[in-house]
């Protein structure tokens, strides 16, 4: 397991390789990466693995539209690359009724109770579920999924991850790398 000083884009690079390795050593060949840009997933262009992209749902910045360019999606779907664009698992809803009548929801307290481990841990559980919501993975088996705190990627772990209506049977197997210490 690789622990970074600090939580960040500047561990993009060492996560990759960190996750290349270890689908390489573990004979895995789903992998599942939160990308924004798309500029994480283009380290495992060409590689040969099966790769889902998770991307901000649409509006989540701006109302109507994508963080990712239509470019890019199209280089990743090119690579043979699927690209998952949806509502997140632990927003939606509950968060529409915290920004609405305050307070915290179910899906918040899941989230923060994962943010314990980091950023990077919440968004790796959260995109491994939306990939298998969405039919990307295959049932029981181990994937790779790579989350991190906020650009780039610092956080990978190998899991078994199971739909949202079974969330908790989800089953995190090996930290490859995280982030030491995510609070200020």
């Amino acid at each position: 397991m690789k622990y970074f000083k600090e939580p960040g884009p500047g561990n993009t690079e060492e996560t990759m390789k960190a996750v290349i390795k270890t689908a390489e050593e573990q004979g895995i060949q789903d992998i599942v990466v939160a990308s924004t840009s798309g500029r994480t997933a283009e380290y495992l262009m060409g590689k040969g693995y099966r790769v889902t992209v998770v991307t901000h749902q649409a509006g989540y910045k701006e109302a109507g539209s994508m963080e990712i360019s239509e470019e890019m999606r199209e280089k990743l779907i090119g690579d043979g690359m699927n690209v998952l664009t949806t509502t997140h698992l632990l927003g939606g809803a509950d968060r529409a009724l915290n920004y609405k009548f305050g307070g915290i929801y179910p899906a918040e307290i899941i989230a923060h109770s994962l943010r314990m481990l980091g950023q990077g841990m919440k968004v790796c559980v959260e995109v491994a579920t939306m990939a298998m919501d969405a039919g990307h993975l295959p049932a029981g088996r181990e994937i790779i999924s790579v989350g991190g705190s906020g650009k780039g990627a610092d956080t990978a772990v190998v899991i078994v991850p199971a739909h949202s209506q079974y969330l908790f049977d989800t089953d995190i197997r090996e930290i490859i790398c995280m982030p030491r210490g995510h609070k200020k």
